[in-house]
């Protein structure tokens, strides 16, 4: 079991190394180690501003959410142990061929999986301020404390979502049923609770880091291993019951989109959306799941900040997340399947970049839904020509910095560095605009023109890029 895990962690490093060389690779974590030391120092300044138990809730909100986004293996785990990943899976993708039960297969690609998030993104984060915290006069049993209490936020993000997209796989109504029932216990609890303690039960790894006890750790240690558990045992790299066919739906999309000139594509990305499962797994999982827990913890500080405010912060929460759609739209595609193909790569990316178009219209549903239920239903244009404007913007930057391969190009600690400091100010400036006047919201239109320039130039950089060898 053991060398099954060590040859799946070297062909992790191998696949990420060979894209964009070991150093690159190796520097991800040292970027973030040096972004967390330097944030450490703005401590004093942001702790003048708001409380200290309410940066904590962000901090653990922010490793939830990373692992609530990751978390949906139970969706993702038939296409890893097929196809997803291509030629760069071997191991996983000999699941059928090796004499190791596909469930012990799988326990290795996702503690693999899990091993590599904490060693890229959760230790360097905690170290960063670890390091700092001398200079800063803190006591380090504050940044050890923060570095434990994160990982078990990141666990519990992961494992709720593993085990929802597990049983979304066997079963989608027992999956309904659960989402619908946990809604309903939140929306009960907001009216009989404070809102603290209904953020406190909804994520009980928030409970320990302003008051820490070994009997509440080892109280949700238990629930993520029961969840970690359930979810490998529900697992199933197949779809429950007998084969699957479908209908012809090229033709019927290709005619439906015939305006576009790369109309075959775009309907082939939604083939690949709807046989997969992937498009609406991906929206409940990785888009409607994350914001609505950072709009419950957003609603934390209602008595703090206005509710037009926190339309507004999710809208910029939202612009980014929708961004990430084009992630979803690329899970299927190699640049070596096209390569040979009469199509320069701008046409395919092109076509991506088309059907991501369509697939806004779910975050104008879930802001316009926000603003409804929250009683802000007159900033919802606002919000959502915020949440749009930040939505393609991003799409520029990402098709300019990663082609076809936003997923493992954004490890390119050059990439992520460029990726972090155009999309860090934009975004603050974006916050303080519609925080000072709810109007200055449309002038967030202005970043459609650099949008449209990095679409543009980015078409052009990966037509000139030389793939050969792939």
């Amino acid at each position: 079991m053991f060398d099954l895990f060590l040859a799946m962690f070297k062909e992790e490093w191998r696949m990420h190394s060979t894209l964009f060389g070991s150093l690159n690779f190796a520097l991800f974590p040292i970027l973030i180690f040096a972004i967390a030391f330097m944030g450490s120092f703005l401590i004093p300044i942001i702790t003048s501003v708001i409380d200290t138990m309410v940066l904590g809730l962000v901090i653990h909100a922010q490793f939830a959410l990373l692992g609530i986004m990751v978390g949906s293996f139970g969706i993702l785990g038939k296409e890893v142990m097929n196809r997803r990943l291509g030629q760069a899976s071997l191991v996983a993708y000999s699941a059928r061929s090796l004499p190791v039960p596909e469930k012990v297969l799988f326990l290795n690609f996702v503690v693999k999986d899990i091993l590599y998030y904490f060693l890229l993104w959760i230790f360097p984060f905690g170290a960063g301020f670890l390091v700092a915290s001398p200079v800063l006069g803190i006591s380090i049993y504050w940044p050890l404390l923060l570095l434990l209490t994160s990982s078990v936020s990141f666990l519990a993000g992961l494992c709720t979502v593993f085990l929802l997209s597990a049983v979304y796989v066997r079963s989608k109504k027992a999956a309904a049923i659960i989402v619908a029932a946990a809604v309903l216990a939140v929306i009960i609890s907001a009216f009989l609770c404070s809102p603290e303690t209904v953020i406190k039960g909804v994520f009980l790894p928030l409970t320990l880091f302003p008051s820490f006890s070994y009997s509440g750790l080892a109280i949700t240690l238990i629930i993520i291993a029961v969840m970690f558990l359930l979810s490998i045992e529900f697992f199933t790299p197949y779809d429950n019951g007998s084969e699957k066919h479908h209908k012809n739906l090229l033709d019927r999309l290709t005619k439906k989109y015939e305006f576009f000139s790369d109309n075959i594509i775009v309907a082939k990305d939604f083939v690949d959306l709807y046989r997969s499962g992937i498009g609406l797994g991906q929206t409940v999982f990785s888009f409607l799941l994350p914001l609505c827990l950072i709009w419950l913890f957003l609603s934390f500080l209602g008595g703090l900040i206005s509710q037009g405010i926190i339309l507004f912060t999710l809208a910029v929460v939202a612009g980014v997340i929708s961004s990430t759609m084009y992630t979803w739209l690329t899970e299927f595609d190699s640049i070596s399947a096209y390569y040979f193909l009469p199509l320069k790569i701008s046409s395919v990316i092109e076509a991506k970049a088309k059907t991501f178009t369509f697939l806004q219209v779910i975050p104008v549903l879930f802001l316009s839904a926000a603003g409804l239920i929250s009683g802000s239903a007159g900033y919802v244009p606002n919000a959502v020509v915020l949440c749009l404007s930040i939505s393609f913007f991003e799409l520029g930057l990402t098709i300019r910095l990663c082609g076809l391969e936003p997923g493992n190009m954004i490890y390119n600690v050059r990439v992520f560095l460029k990726y972090m400091l155009t999309t860090g100010p934009l975004i603050l400036v974006l916050l303080a605009l519609t925080s000072a006047n709810p109007l200055l919201a449309y002038a967030s239109v202005i970043v459609l023109i650099p949008a449209w320039l990095l679409l543009k130039s980015g078409f052009k950089k990966w037509d000139e890029e030389d793939f050969t060898g792939l």
